[in-house]
């Protein structure tokens, strides 16, 4: 049986086969001796995107108290539930991300906790997550955005809005009548400023 560790585009941490692009985490949520997780869903404000392979080193999923591994289909995905790039694993990705950040919301010298407690405000309300209402309309989202309609999630890419699926996405031909933003606006706006997010290749087929 898989373990609950892959996330969706709401933050929800589910069981599937499909492991993603992605790794990351939210501290340590996880009990070793069961491989389950906690009732919590995150231990720290700092929730990363990591590469799954880094250096060549390994960790046995789940075995150890430490960070609990998370999965994400792609790096859209982990954007739209809330996280954000890994300054150790990805500092290039994690650098970039900041200026775009920096250049997008009208600030400077950001460090990376002052974009974690933004974020924090932006993905979470009242332990839920927090959704937004579109700045603009559907078909002018940048790629990568991620938005949700009724319990389906969306990527919007090429002006399309592409189904979510732990899989990955397929193409939708209904309309969407009043979705709204899952990506943090923050994230969105550093989307916006030039950051491109790393999207599942089933958004491109």
């Amino acid at each position: 049986m898989p373990l609950q560790n892959r996330v969706t585009p709401t933050g929800e941490i589910i069981a599937t086969p499909h492991r993603g692009m992605f790794t990351g985490n939210r501290g340590i949520i996880h009990d070793p001796a069961t491989k389950t997780l906690l009732k919590k869903r995150w231990s720290s404000p700092a929730w990363i995107v990591c590469l799954c392979e880094f250096r060549g080193w390994r960790r046995p999923v789940m075995a150890r108290r430490s960070w609990t591994e998370l999965f994400f289909l792609d790096e859209a995905t982990a954007f739209a539930a809330g996280h954000r790039p890994c300054f150790f694993c990805r500092r290039d990705d994690a650098k970039r991300f900041r200026v775009a950040w920096e250049t997008g919301n009208g600030v400077s010298n950001a460090r990376a906790k002052e974009i974690d407690a933004q974020l924090h405000v932006e993905r979470l309300d009242h332990g839920r997550k927090r959704l937004h209402p579109l700045p603009m309309p559907l078909a002018e989202l940048p790629d990568g955005a991620v938005v949700q309609q009724g319990d389906d999630c969306f990527l919007v890419a090429q002006r399309k809005a592409l189904l979510w699926s732990p899989a990955g996405y397929v193409p939708h031909a209904s309309a969407l009548d009043h979705p709204m933003l899952l990506t943090p606006p923050s994230t969105l706006c550093t989307i916006i400023a030039g950051y491109q997010p790393v999207l599942h290749p089933t958004a491109r087929s």
